[in-house]
């Protein structure tokens, strides 16, 4: 594996050796390497300051031996300014490399596969049950799935986990709304709609009689100790939630590995407790059980309430060390919003204070959150976007806008769907996991610019470039001699940064790593489209090293957008 930095730091770190007898790790000296703003300066610089104590000598004196030292095929230029050493990359050299190992690789290329052997469970999407598959569920949903996506393609194992919202109060509340407002024939026709209309009915008369849920914690605790009636209602309830989001999920093209949720860890709660009884950790505030974490800055953890019912964080401890047991994993990662992050602060704590030495395994990847028209979501006053009725949305619009195009065309739903979903995902992953976002609709819905569909648009007109080849064509592309203009010179650039792109996304548990580089990839190679003739090249071999391009980018861009949930549609 290599790009334009390594390429440059392995020159730097064999240099240095041979002139001054030491040097860091080309790996080291690749993290200080940095892009001038100014691209006259060349399109990689190393600044020599980050060895003058290491090797005693100015920066200006290093950076000038290391010039005259280093040849690297892969620059047409290297020189030393001001204590720099600026590269500047040659275009065919630089092209012959990073081509013929895309297509050595294929789809694996940009790939770290520094997770070989290695497990990561990771604990996304987790929506709560009898409640809506919303606007709000889409960031853990598709930063979760991107993440495993991510990790896959290093190489590590991943069990993908949908630790499912299947108990809580909140089945307290359906019960007693169940019971008082709700009708079986009328639940069964209107599923998971009917279910949120009791939901939002039930807060909106707690409002009149908060009693309603002194009830509602009652009949919780009643289906926790084995009620069969609550019993039976809750399965109804699971049963009609998981039919409509398996319904979303098959339009993400998401499955996972495990769909436990935290009923599973009923059973399995009881041994942490007493482990925390055992290791003096667990005392009774006002009647309930917690963890005190006053020397770290933090507030008590709640294990039991005083009715003795579990909560939160009491789940989410048996759930981690059945994990750790089954899957051995290596990582564990939690994506869910930053709301929640002094929680998970807080039973990482409480994992490693009653010494399970993995605790440092456990990994929360938050993320901003959502509201809609500048409003804070709510499910229970009903100020939510259902993801079905988003999405349905989309897809309606890809049709219609291929309608206008071509009035005798047969909509093609399959690829409309491809499409508008595709819309929705890349609009959310275009923008740091952290930052707030408020939903609009219309914003979503714009296929103008860096979006989904012009990304999607532009992986189409790759394969219908080398749709055009016979296989045997195809086979034999490759680098020429044949001069590259500037064009093919900043698309040969912006392939070879795609392994960096991955390393980063990985590290930084940040996908729009990958959506940004995939907007840079489109926009340069469609400059490159318009700019340069292709198929139609009188040159034979500019043409073929352009349809090596063609290619490694139909690669590259391919890979990118399946890191990031989305289906690559060979026509549009």
């Amino acid at each position: 594996m290599f790009d334009i930095k390594n390429i440059a730091a392995g020159g730097i770190a064999e240099a240095a050796k041979k002139i001054f007898g030491t040097a860091p790790e080309p790996a080291q000296i690749a993290d200080m390497i940095e892009y001038p703003p100014d691209k006259s300066m060349g399109d990689i610089a190393f600044p020599c300051f980050r060895l003058s104590k290491l090797l005693r000598r100015s920066p200006a004196d290093i950076a000038s031996a290391l010039a005259s030292e280093i040849s690297l095929p892969e620059f047409s230029e290297i020189t030393a300014v001001s204590g720099y050493l600026n590269f500047r990359a040659d275009s065919t050299g630089l092209a012959k490399k990073t081509v013929s190992e895309i297509k050595e690789k294929g789809d694996k290329y940009g790939s770290p596969m520094n997770g070989t052997g290695k497990t990561v469970v990771l604990d996304y999407s987790s929506p709560n049950f009898a409640k809506p598959f919303h606007i709000g569920h889409l960031g853990t949903t598709v930063i979760g799935h991107s993440l495993k996506l991510l990790h896959e393609f290093a190489g590590y194992k991943c069990i993908g986990i949908n630790y499912l919202g299947d108990w809580g109060t909140q089945f307290g509340k359906l019960i007693v709304a169940y019971r008082k407002w709700g009708v079986k024939e009328e639940v069964e026709a209107g599923q998971c709609d009917a279910l949120v209309a009791l939901y939002v009915k039930f807060h909106a008369e707690a409002e009149k009689d908060p009693s309603l849920n002194d009830e509602a914690r009652h009949e919780f605790s009643k289906l926790e100790a084995g009620d069969e009636e609550n019993t039976a209602l809750w399965k109804w309830f699971v049963e009609i939630s998981l039919r409509e989001y398996r319904k979303t999920y098959k339009l993400l093209g998401i499955e996972f590995d495990s769909y436990k949720g935290e009923s599973f860890y009923t059973d399995k709660m009881p041994e942490q407790i007493q482990l925390l009884r055992d290791k003096g950790l667990l005392e009774i505030d006002d009647g309930a059980s917690v963890v005190r974490l006053d020397k770290w800055n933090m507030p008590v953890c709640l294990i039991l309430k005083k009715d003795g019912s579990t909560l939160y964080p009491t789940r989410d401890i048996a759930a981690a060390v059945y994990r750790k047991r089954t899957y051995d994993f290596d990582k564990c990662i939690y994506v869910t919003s930053a709301g929640q992050s002094l929680h998970f602060k807080q039973w990482f704590k409480v994992v490693e204070l009653m010494g399970y030495d993995w605790y440092n395994e456990l990994v929360h990847v938050p993320y901003g959150t959502v509201s809609v028209n500048g409003s804070k979501l709510a499910t229970r006053t009903g100020n939510v976007v259902l993801l079905k009725d988003l999405f349905r949305q989309a897809i309606d619009k890809v049709i219609e806008i291929n309608r206008q195009k071509d009035p005798d065309r047969e909509p093609d739903v399959a690829t409309a769907e491809k499409v508008g979903v595709g819309a929705v995902i890349f609009h959310y992953l275009s923008n740091n996991r952290m930052r707030d976002i408020n939903f609009i609709l219309e914003d979503a819905l714009n296929f103008d610019g860096n979006t989904g569909p012009y990304a999607q648009y532009t992986y189409a007109r790759t394969c219908s470039v080398l749709d055009k080849l016979s296989s045997d064509e195809l086979s034999k592309l490759k680098i020429t001699d044949a001069p590259l203009g500037e064009e093919e010179r900043e698309l040969v650039k912006t392939l070879s940064v795609f392994p960096e792109k991955v390393a980063s996304a990985i590290e930084e548990y940040e996908p729009s790593i990958i959506t940004r580089y995939i907007s840079e990839l489109c926009a340069v190679f469609n400059r490159f489209y318009h700019e340069c003739q292709i198929i139609s090249c009188p040159d034979a071999d500019l043409r073929m090293s352009r349809l090596a391009l063609t290619e490694a980018t139909n690669t590259v861009l391919g890979t990118a957008l399946h890191l990031i949930c989305i289906s690559t549609p060979r026509k549009i």
